[in-house]
């Protein structure tokens, strides 16, 4: 069992337990040893009673976005390839995008961009989207995109399990963290900014027998 290396385990940051994961980080514990979500941040795109979906948002793959879509490619942020989103479905395709404005406002608001659904609000925020939309037409709107092959899932009450087994911190998301351009360096910025015992987390040695 995954254990918290500084102090009492607190998967929330300290908070209350959100009614929805939908739009927080999964941030994997320096326990948390899988080889797919070792040291890996991952943003919920879908909780509820009957389980969880999300995508790795911190590991770049090797093949260009213009291999794969090329006309999301005009829109794609460096580094413009496809990421790897999860080990399942590894053909199916997301993309998250993050837009100028409000975004239409709303989840599920399509104002702005067909197929829009709001994950992580701010006044540039960011949302899935419609892979089969051309993008040009949108570019206006589109500040960054990203496009992942797969991702994570979780069946009814596993994700709730393998938090209360100290796996995963739950910790918001920041418009900027789905899209970043240094997505290796995400697991300990995002630890970093939390303060307190979790920041500390963000230097713990990947091996500590070799501390």
């Amino acid at each position: 069992m995954p254990i918290a290396p500084f102090g009492p385990f607190e998967p929330y940051g300290g908070g209350s337990e959100p009614d929805s994961l939908s739009g927080f980080l999964l941030v994997a514990t320096p326990g948390l040893t899988d080889a797919t979500f070792f040291r890996r941040v991952v943003l919920v795109l879908d909780h509820g009673a009957h389980g969880a979906l999300g995508v790795v948002i911190d590991r770049p793959g090797v093949v260009p976005v213009a291999e794969v879509l090329p006309h999301w490619d005009v829109v794609a942020t460096a580094p413009s390839v496809v990421h790897r989103g999860g080990p399942v479905a590894q053909n199916a395709l997301i993309g998250l995008v993050r837009l100028t404005g409000d975004g239409g406002s709303a989840a599920g608001s399509t104002a702005w961009l067909p197929g829009w659904h709001l994950l992580v609000a701010g006044d540039r925020p960011v949302g899935t989207v419609d892979l089969t939309v051309e993008a040009e037409p949108h570019a206006d709107r589109i500040v960054a995109a990203r496009l992942f092959a797969g991702y994570a899932g979780w069946g009814a009450g596993q994700l709730e399990t393998e938090i209360g087994e100290d796996s995963w911190y739950v910790l918001p998301a920041e418009a900027d963290d789905p899209i970043s351009t240094d997505p290796e360096g995400l697991w300990r910025r995002v630890l970093r900014r939390q303060g307190g015992a979790i920041a500390l987390v963000s230097g713990f040695p990947i091996d500590p027998a070799h501390n």
